[in-house]
């Protein structure tokens, strides 16, 4: 295995500036990202709920049969030395995205720089967003079939909007899926052993949430990864007094979420949420469902449909007596995680940080600080085979990842004939104009309806050789068929979607063809979280 740094041509205006350490987007956090020593210095003139927090992770890792690792890491945020580098996302089926894998190396790499850095301990934490609701956008991962990414969907179906956490697993119908998946795939010297170890995590898991904890364990055996479930009930307890100071401070967090939205829009950054200085940023459980809060005015919270209407007082009541009838949004998750935790760094993708722009005004509002935002590992697999057609055809892995492969296949293809088929069309077109011209200008000096009738002409003589080009196109797509099928499969595999591999594509084939010990080899690789992205030769 080998890594090799590049540079992302299309990136979004905020993402770049945030690399380049652009002042005109710096003022919106707290830190540098890299600031490590002067985060930890005001770290220290804080207090967390230490003993509850060990004792809510033990409970929670221990269900999902957490390895001894992750035991010891749990027990040492008992020192009042010790500090989290934090990241999170959805359970997605077999992990989802590969990006979440991504996040999760970036998560154990800078928790091991930092501990041997700064001389206390780091512990790897990922946040599971069981509170979210949006059974849709975990259901299925995309697996290459028949040269195309392939959404394959699990066949179960949720109704209304509870959250992941609470979602039943239905057992046959994701051990249908899963072998759905597998059939997709060549059997390699570690299919068998994979295929197992989901089935194992699977048979063990009540919930998706279960199903996503026990796999990653499977996968970060020996990395001291604690998991967290954002939805648990007894962190809720944990939550309480936050929850109380998250609806005091109301008004100020939607307002400093509001204006900084439009202060970044004025900037020419974009703002991908729609933000209100009435959002109340948290919902309320109700029959099972989530419900979105809105502040109608200085005493009520109603529910984005008016499904429900609390008073102040009510919602302050819930917080202290069951706050596991609340959760938080994409604003004030963030808070409650720096309410919760003493965090050195909190490790986000791309639209992660374009919402953590706009939290500053947000923490302070509540005396809080952000934590240093550090940009995950972005890194995109290249196996021999690939890397074959990209020296076949004298292919930079860069511009293809950047921009895909359909100019050079064109003109590879047009490279086959001399001239070249589609210069020669052009050729002939204008010569038949040229020929034409003389016919058409004689026709309408006769009449001028003899004149539109010589321009139908022409265009039906042009069709016809738009239609011979068209099979002759086809004809030779047809005789370069082998050729065809390796530039789309780089197309499929470097560049999906018009996106980056690890937007679209699930780690399952990569294991299966490299075996768990991949993992082991992406963890013992040196990485800078100051490059844009990485191609990972595998």
């Amino acid at each position: 295995m080998r890594i090799n740094p590049i540079t992302l041509t299309n990136q979004n205006k905020l993402m770049k500036d945030y690399r380049n350490h652009n002042k005109d987007i710096i003022q919106f956090f707290d830190y540098d990202p890299s600031a490590y020593k002067e985060r930890l210095a005001h770290l220290k003139k804080r207090t967390f709920q230490r003993e509850q927090l060990r004792d809510t992770l033990l409970s929670m890792n221990k269900k999902w049969d957490a390895p001894t690792h992750t035991l010891r890491n749990i027990k040492r945020l008992e020192d009042d030395n010790s500090v989290v580098v934090i990241g999170g996302q959805q359970a997605g089926l077999l992990t989802g995205p590969l990006y979440t894998i991504n996040k999760i190396i970036s998560i154990i790499q800078c928790a091991k720089e930092q501990q041997l850095a700064l001389n206390i301990p780091v512990i790897p934490m990922f946040w599971i967003a069981g509170e979210d609701h949006d059974f849709a956008e975990i259901n299925h991962i995309y697996m290459l079939v028949k040269e195309r990414m392939t959404k394959l969907q699990v066949s179960q179906h949720i109704n209304g909007k509870k959250p992941i956490s609470y979602m039943n697993i239905q057992s046959n119908e994701v051990n249908s899926w899963i072998n759905q998946l597998f059939q997709t795939m060549p059997e390699t010297e570690h299919t068998k052993d994979l295929y197992q170890s989901i089935i194992d995590c699977l048979e063990l898991s009540e919930t998706f949430v279960d199903f996503f904890a026990r796999l990653l364990f499977t996968l970060f055996p020996d990395e001291g990864l604690v998991l967290l479930d954002s939805a648990n009930k007894d962190l809720r307890q944990l939550e309480s007094l936050y929850f109380k100071q998250l609806i005091d401070k109301q008004q100020d967090i939607a307002q400093g979420v509001y204006e900084t939205s439009q202060k970044l829009r004025r900037m020419g950054y974009s703002v991908t949420l729609d933000a209100s200085i009435n959002d109340a940023h948290l919902f309320y459980h109700m029959n099972d469902e989530r419900i979105l809060l809105k502040r109608n005015n200085l005493e009520e919270w109603v529910g984005k449909q008016e499904e429900v209407t609390l008073s102040t007082k009510e919602l302050q009541r819930i917080a202290e007596e069951t706050p596991e009838r609340l959760s938080n949004n994409v604003v004030t998750r963030p808070i409650m995680q720096e309410m919760l935790f003493p965090t050195l760094t909190f490790i986000g993708g791309p639209g992660e940080i374009s919402y953590w722009a706009l939290l500053k005004q947000s923490f302070h509002a509540v005396n809080l600080r952000m934590p240093p935002v550090l940009p995950r590992l972005s890194m995109t697999f290249v196996d021999r085979h690939i890397e074959k057609i990209l020296n076949t055809y004298h292919l930079s892995v860069t511009t293809v990842i950047n921009e895909g492969v359909n100019r050079d296949k064109l003109n590879w293809l047009s490279s086959q004939y001399d001239p070249p088929i589609d210069k020669l069309v052009d050729q002939v077109k204008q010569s038949i104009r040229e020929v034409h011209k003389p016919l058409r200008e004689v026709a309408f000096n006769i009449r001028p309806d003899i004149g539109e009738l010589a321009d139908k002409n022409l265009y039906h003589l042009q069709s016809e050789i738009d239609y011979l080009y068209k099979r002759m196109h086809q004809a030779i797509e047809e005789k370069y068929n082998h050729p065809l099928t390796a530039f789309n499969l780089l197309t499929q595999t470097l560049r999906p979607e018009d996106g980056l591999q690890e937007r679209t594509w699930n780690i399952l084939p990569f294991i299966n063809m490299h075996g768990k010990t991949f993992l082991k080899q992406l963890l013992k690789q040196t990485y800078s979280f100051t490059k844009d992205h990485y191609i990972v030769y595998l």
